[in-house]
């Protein structure tokens, strides 16, 4: 599978997978956690969530300057793993439920959350700057020519394209196995304590302990009805004030036991790199030349200021337009993780593990990395088919196709939507009828499908597609411009709450699916510019 690619490919991949696999068991639970934590709604949830969600990959555009302005891209992914390392221990620090000064441990968990996206902004696009590197190594072109040759038009095998696809899928070996690992700690939590995990009680005891008069008759009811399930010892709830503040404490307790698996999980990434380090390459003391002082690429020297201006003018044509992908794309952990949880029947995919179970709207966090994982194989073989027969798509035409691909998603989302009633609605609703009004698991399956068919189309090809454009001497900071312009699209991702929260179903989903299909229209009119810009 690495065979033809540089040696420090799989590496980097196993570094980044462990890195990965910290940071979606926190993704995977962060919304759900911040929102049982704090009482907070889906709306004030969703402006921590887009501003964290934004940081993480501004900070990357700052990661890149830093890298680049040193030349000294291994040192700043190091101390990116050690304060992610930080971060995660200040939101996994356990503390009590509800808490006793709001504003004290809100601030708390939101300057872990900055910690953790400033490690980030160090790590993840200066990463992906040193793999698209190993690719332009004299060495690696060299050894590439002596094994394999050229192709008919006399040039040699270019791989980038699939050792992004390779590192992408490595990303969600580490994604998929995240989900399973907060939801076992946290249901193992409860179950030690004596209680069952319901995904609506941490709302309805919030409010109860806020302001009980104010809630319906229908979420009194409930609130007693689902107290009483979840006891574990069949007692009958008697005094819901002691219930609430005691399953609150509970519950939140175990999603901050589940961050620290995070922590270790860092721990493994950061041990894999510091051994390898020697496999990656160190543009700070290879292949440079001295000019007026400085260090200087030879490639840097020898291309034109046009061409570097039409590169740079190519790569934010594509950052605007994947801008709108990602608004769309990352709603996985925010307005579908809420969508899952009020409309999906959780209980069909109650998994008894014995010392815990594996039920949660979490759970379906896993089926986008398991899908990468699966399919990326499958796309890789298609386009190597393709390319065979000289028919493969440019790397422009295959992001404007997952932009078409995304729109799909959210049409899928629409019809099943049609029918369902709007958000507001179910406090109205008893349990009974709130359980006949929920979908089959199957839904969220088939929605990630399509949307991860549409994420293979663009983001590891994006990620290839900066690398190959961007100026030799820019890689860091054109490889944080593509972060920053996902952060652009995170920052947007709270109207997703607010459409989930005030709109019909069906109508927030078009909003998506409008996005994703222009997105698209304005990507293929740009094609044959941006393949000759990447020639």
């Amino acid at each position: 599978m690495f065979k033809k690619h540089p040696k420090g490919l799989l590496a980097a991949a196993l570094t980044n997978m462990g890195e990965r696999f910290g940071f979606y068991i926190m993704m995977a639970i962060l919304t759900l956690f911040i929102s049982a934590k704090f009482g907070l709604s889906e709306i004030t949830t969703g402006y921590i969530y887009s501003v964290f969600y934004a940081s993480i990959y501004v900070l990357a555009l700052i990661g890149g300057l830093i890298a680049d302005k040193t030349q000294n891209y291994k040192r700043t992914i190091m101390w990116g793993l050690i304060l992610m390392a930080v971060g995660y221990f200040i939101i996994a620090f356990p503390t009590p439920t509800p808490v006793p000064h709001f504003a004290l441990y809100l601030t708390l968990t939101c300057f872990g959350l900055l910690v953790i996206a400033f490690g980030n902004g160090l790590f993840k696009g200066n990463l992906q700057a040193l793999v698209g590197q190993m690719y332009d190594k004299k060495e690696y072109k060299e050894r590439i020519r002596q094994e394999y040759g050229v192709d008919k038009r006399g040039q040699v095998l270019d791989m980038r394209d699939t050792g992004f696809q390779l590192f992408y899928m490595f990303i969600n070996i580490g994604g998929f196995f995240a989900p399973f690992i907060a939801i076992a700690v946290r249901n193992w939590w409860l179950k030690f304590n004596g209680f069952d995990y319901n995904a609506q009680l941490p709302e309805l005891a919030h409010q109860y302990i806020g302001n009980a008069s104010a809630m319906s008759t229908e979420q009194m009811n409930n609130l007693q009805t689902y107290s009483s399930q979840v006891m574990l010892d069949g007692s009958v709830v008697t005094d819901l004030t002691q219930f609430s503040n005691d399953y609150l404490n509970v519950f939140n307790r175990g999603f901050q036991y589940a961050f620290f698996a995070t922590i270790i999980a860092l721990g493994i990434s950061l041990i894999i790199y510091l051994v390898n380090q020697s496999k990656f390459p160190d543009p700070g003391t290879s292949d440079v030349k001295l000019k007026k002082g400085e260090k200087i690429a030879r490639e840097e020297v020898t291309m034109a200021a046009s061409e570097i201006r039409q590169r740079i003018y190519a790569l934010f044509a594509v950052f605007g337009v994947v801008i709108f992908f990602w608004f769309s794309f990352h709603q996985n952990g925010y307005s579908l993780t809420y969508f899952a949880r009020d409309y999906i029947n959780l209980d069909a995919i109650d998994i008894n593990l014995g010392f815990t179970s594996l039920k949660g709207a979490e759970i379906f966090q896993s089926i986008n990395p398991f899908f990468v994982v699966l399919l990326t194989p499958i796309i890789m073989w298609v386009f190597g088919a393709l390319k065979k027969r000289d028919m493969e798509p440019s790397t422009p035409k295959k992001i404007g196709i997952g932009m078409g691909i995304a729109a799909l998603a959210y049409v899928f989302f629409l019809i099943v939507s049609i029918s369902l009633p709007d958000k507001s609605a179910l406090a109205t609703m008893s349990t009974d009828q709130l359980a006949m009004m929920k979908l089959t698991p199957w839904v969220m399956v088939g929605m990630y499908f399509i949307l991860t068919v549409a994420e293979l189309f663009i983001s590891p090809l994006g990620l290839s597609f900066v690398s190959k454009v961007a100026p030799p001497h820019l890689q860091g900071i054109m490889q944080g411009a593509w972060l920053a312009a996902t952060a652009v699209g995170n920052s947007l991702l709270f109207i997703g709450g607010i459409l989930y929260t005030y709109v019909p179903l069906w109508a927030c989903w078009l909003v998506f699916a409008v996005a994703c299909a222009l997105s698209m229209i304005v990507m293929l009119s740009m094609i044959k510019w941006l393949e000759r810009v990447a020639r």
